[in-house]
Parts: structure tokens; C-alpha cells; sequence
């Protein structure tokens, strides 16, 4: 196995060179794969219909076609899944993602073109190996395992030529055989669709495995270390895998789970953050200890981005890479090697730094609360959790809030349910400091908070141990790529979750 690890942390460190040429010359490489995708689709019946053939400048391309939402584009969608050809991209679509980004019933069905797959997924799969060698070049990372803690719905068949499923399911379908000989746990449990039963197969497979890392969403991640310690009987994951040195993590923001991974490795380990989506993959996080992520230029993704004050009007003008502003939020919009044109991915960023160009993930354009021009976005919420827990000694596993409006005798306020790993013994002190800390963070919040004019005091309820948990179960959204709504300006979740805590 030394032999094999050195092998290929050689061949995925050739990948450096290229990661340093669109650092180097990142608006020509963003200028250039816009022309190829272009080129490419221009006799698509979307090409033919937005005239792509007379598209010659970056102009052009944003005047020429509209944003699209999901809804705008479904049709083509619905179009493409039933067998007809041609529509958005030239090649043949084989599979589709079914996005499980968010808890709502209705489900987006994304295409995954064969270039979206081999130069977008898992180039940033091999890309983000090829980095953690070059960062870490004594590592033994592939001596052991890899743990995937995936999506928790099977591929199921459209037609004799096409499949849907989670996009983890999909990669994991197609991935070489190299590959899956490195890969935990065997693929048939890796693609089950009962996400409990998968947890507990996972576990009685994976302990008896020198597993040396592992990828997933932080809370998911979480729920099944805790089966594995529960099933091992061991105080730490280190007892279980002394070998484990690498976890790869996305889809949320780390920071609120990490005193809970310490504990999990009291020895240390390394993190990488990535940032990708059914739609495509994003972003890198290169630097070791750094919160922002690299964005990746050459995976057939050519971006614009949208102030997130002007994200509802449709003939906003969308920035190019050249044009974007530091610490700002911007609603991301994507043209993609799968035929996705133009389309808004829901997210926001914000950029950190220019040369080379890095970013942190903001929130969602849907998932704030703007309900009195307060613009509390995700990133602000946790980083006041994290004062308030620092300095009230607990932490927070999981939230949502929502606005409780103007009614007659009472202002509005911000009500939040908060699942803690252990609650504040004094809950108005953490109300308190929370308060402190959304004003420090937020300038607009502050603003609504002043003298109680337009917002009071936050009102927190503490939830019931496994609530969330629950919740997502009878939602039907159990598994590695579904993520709690943190915020949002309808009352709908929050609801839902209060009724049960009580």
C-alpha cells in the first residue's frame, strides 16, 4: 500500500500546475469556457433559440438570455427526462441528480452531462486529493479508506438509457473500479434508500476497516459517529480508526460542529471544506486553517454574480468576475457543461479575496429573514451561536427561525428553536448575549434592534433532544445531502417544529 500511495499522490499532484494557470489568468479562462459552452450548445434547441451563433461577447451572453430559476427551466427539464434530445446540451444525459438541497416536497431534477461528471464532480474530487498532498505531502491518506457518507436514495431507472438519484448515489454508481477498491463502505449498501438501516450497515462495516478518512455533511457525519461509538463501545473515533488523518466536509457551515469533531479526534486531524452542489462543484478550500474556499475556474462552471439586493429583479445586471466587490453577498448564477444557462443555484457568496479570487458561502437567496430590512443572513446567525455558546459554555447542534410580525400590543421579533448538545443554564443570559452578538454582526439588525423601535429581544425555544432528527424523518429527508432550513422569512418550519416540541 506504500507503493500505491505514492503512485498516486504523484499523479493528482501534476493537477497543481493546472490549478495554478487559472490562478494566474483567471478572467481569460472564465472568457475562454464561455466561448466553448457556447460553441458547444449552439445547436441545441435552447442555442437555436436564444441564437447562440450571434452571441459574441460576455454582453451579449447576459443581455441575450434571462436568469433562469429552477421553474423557469423545468420544462426543458421534464422535456430531456421523458427521452427527447438535444434540448439544453448536445450530449446524451444520462442521469439526473434529484437535489435534496432543501425539506420541500417537490424535488429538482438536475442534468449531469458525461462532461459535467468526468470535468466537474469528480475532477474537484481528485482536485481537492490533489491539494491535501501538495499541503501535506507526508500524509498517507491512501493507505486506508475513504468513508462516503452519502445521499440515502438509490439509482432508480427512467428509462433503458437514463437514471435519477442523489448526485452522491450517481457518483458513486460510476466511479472506477481503482476507486472503489479504496471507497467504504461496498457499494450496494453505499446506494440504500432506508437511511437508517444503511447507518447501521455502515457501521458494522466500517469499523472492522482501517479507515483513514472520510467525507459528509457535518451533522449527518455526526449521527453516525455516534453509531459507531455506540455499536464499538470506544470514547473517540481514534480508538476505532488510529490511522484516520482527513475529513472532508461541505453542504454547511463547519463552525458550529467543531468542538464536537475535536472531541471525536482528541488527536487532531485535517479538514477540507468543498463547495459543490447537484449542479456542479465549486469550490476548494486550499489553504490549511483558512475558512475560505478557492474558486475553481476550469470545470466547465462559467460564473456571474448578482447583488443579493437586486436577486428579485429579473433584469438585473449580473457582475463578472472582474467586477465583483469584496464582502459583499452576491446570488451565484452558473452556466454549466450540463446545459444549465444562466441559471440562479439559490446560494450566496461572499468574496474574501481577489488574487486569486476566494470566497466564503453567505447563505441562501431564499434562506434569510429580511422580514423589516434586517437582511440576517446565514453566516451572521452563526457566527453570533458562536459567541453566545463561547461565552455561555454550550453549543448548538441545530436551528431554524423565522419573523413573528407586528401584532396588535406587541412588536415584532425573531423567534428561534435551537436544538443545543447540552441547553444554557441560564437560557435569558444566552438570549442575551445572542442579542449582543447578532448587533455586532449585523449592522441592519442592530439598526431594528435600537431602543426596541421596530424589533425586540429574540425569543428562543429550547428543542427536545432529536427533534431535528425527527422532523427530517417524517419529512422524508433523512440522509447525507439534506440539510436543516436555517432561515427563513415564512413561518412554515419553524411551525412545524414548534408543534412537535410541545
Amino acid at each position: 500500500m506504500k507503493i500505491y500511495n505514492s503512485i498516486v499522490s504523484w499523479i493528482i499532484k501534476k493537477r497543481i500546475h493546472h490549478i495554478e494557470l487559472f490562478i494566474n489568468y483567471p478572467h481569460e479562462v472564465q472568457e475562454e469556457l464561455r466561448l466553448s459552452l457556447i460553441d458547444t450548445a449552439k445547436n441545441t434547441e435552447f442555442g437555436r433559440a436564444y441564437d447562440f451563433n450571434s452571441i459574441k461577447n460576455s454582453k451579449d451572453f447576459s443581455e441575450r438570455i434571462p436568469i433562469h430559476s429552477y421553474e423557469a427551466i423545468e420544462p426543458y427539464i421534464t422535456r430531456m427526462r421523458s427521452g427527447e434530445e438535444n434540448i439544453l446540451w448536445p450530449t446524451e444525459i444520462k442521469w439526473f441528480a434529484k437535489s435534496s438541497g432543501t425539506t420541500n416536497n417537490k424535488s429538482k431534477f438536475i442534468p449531469v452531462s458525461k462532461e459535467a461528471l468526468e470535468d466537474c464532480h469528480y475532477k474537484g474530487g481528485k482536485d481537492l486529493l490533489s491539494i491535501y498532498c501538495n499541503n501535506y505531502p507526508v500524509k498517507n491518506v491512501f493507505e486506508g479508506k475513504t468513508l462516503m457518507l452519502g445521499g440515502s436514495h438509490e439509482i432508480s431507472a427512467l428509462s433503458d438509457s437514463m437514471n435519477e438519484g442523489d448526485l452522491s448515489a450517481i457518483i458513486v454508481e460510476n466511479l472506477p473500479f481503482w476507486v472503489q477498491y479504496q471507497q467504504s463502505p461496498d457499494k450496494e449498501i453505499a446506494l440504500m434508500s432506508q437511511w437508517e438501516k444503511k447507518i447501521e450497515l455502515m457501521v458494522e462495516q466500517s469499523i472492522d476497516e482501517d479507515i483513514s478518512s472520510l467525507s459528509g455533511v457535518p451533522s449527518w457525519t455526526l449521527v453516525f459517529a455516534n453509531k459507531v461509538l455506540e455499536k464499538t463501545g470506544k470514547e473517540n473515533l481514534q480508538e476505532v480508526w488510529p490511522n484516520f488523518e482527513l475529513y472532508m466536509h461541505g453542504g454547511i457551515n463547519f463552525e458550529p460542529y467543531r468542538k464536537s469533531f475535536q472531541k471525536l479526534f482528541p488527536k487532531g486531524i485535517n479538514y477540507l471544506e468543498t463547495y459543490n452542489a447537484s449542479e456542479g462543484f465549486f469550490g476548494l478550500q486550499d489553504q490549511p486553517n483558512k475558512k475560505d474556499m478557492l474558486l475553481m475556474l476550469d470545470y466547465g462552471v462559467y460564473y456571474e454574480f448578482l447583488p443579493l439586493e437586486n436577486e428579485a429583479d429579473k433584469n438585473a445586471k449580473t457582475l463578472s468576475l472582474s467586477e465583483i466587490e469584496l464582502h459583499t453577498d452576491y446570488a451565484l448564477i452558473i452556466s454549466t457543461n450540463a446545459g444549465l444557462w444562466r441559471y440562479s443555484i439559490g446560494d450566496t457568496i461572499q468574496f474574501t479575496q481577489k488574487k486569486p479570487y476566494r470566497f466564503i458561502i453567505s447563505g441562501r437567496t431564499k434562506h434569510h429573514i429580511n422580514a423589516f430590512g434586517e437582511e440576517l443572513m446565514i453566516h451572521n446567525a452563526e457566527k453570533a451561536l458562536q459567541q453566545a455558546c463561547k461565552l455561555c459554555k454550550t453549543e448548538v447542534t441545530e436551528y431554524t427561525a423565522a419573523p413573528m410580525h407586528l401584532t396588535d400590543g406587541q412588536k415584532a421579533y425573531h423567534e428561534w428553536i435551537i436544538e443545543f448538545k447540552e441547553a444554557p443554564k441560564d437560557l435569558n443570559n444566552f438570549i442575551y448575549h445572542f442579542d449582543i452578538a447578532l448587533k455586532s454582526v449585523n449592522s441592519d439588525y442592530e439598526a431594528k434592534r435600537y431602543k426596541n423601535l421596530i424589533l425586540e429581544e429574540p425569543k428562543v425555544h429550547v428543542a427536545a433532544k432529536g427533534l431535528f432528527f425527527r422532523w427530517m424523518k417524517q419529512k422524508g429527508r433523512l440522509g447525507g445531502q439534506n440539510k436543516v432550513p436555517r432561515l427563513s422569512n415564512s413561518r412554515e418550519y419553524l411551525e412545524e417544529l414548534l408543534a412537535m416540541n410541545s
